[in-house]
């Protein structure tokens, strides 16, 4: 039987697209925009814009893997 759970960053993204009223495409391209800048940095520019710590680090997590 498959299991097609949405596993890893993108399990937070139908949350994070209620709670912040964004689709999670505006979200990768802000941090897409201040690439180049390490994760941490990226986390934080995402948390000066309201989110969660824990949201903001599953899209940059998942924004850098892309790359």
């Amino acid at each position: 039987m498959r299991d097609d759970k949405i596993r890893g960053p993108a399990s937070y993204f139908p949350s994070i697209e209620a709670k912040y009223g964004r689709p999670i495409s505006a979200w990768t391209e802000r941090v897409r925009s201040a690439l180049p800048a390490q994760h941490m940095a990226l986390v934080a520019m995402l948390k000066a814009h309201g989110m969660g710590h824990g949201h903001a680090n599953a899209i940059v997590a998942h924004t850098l893997a892309e790359q």
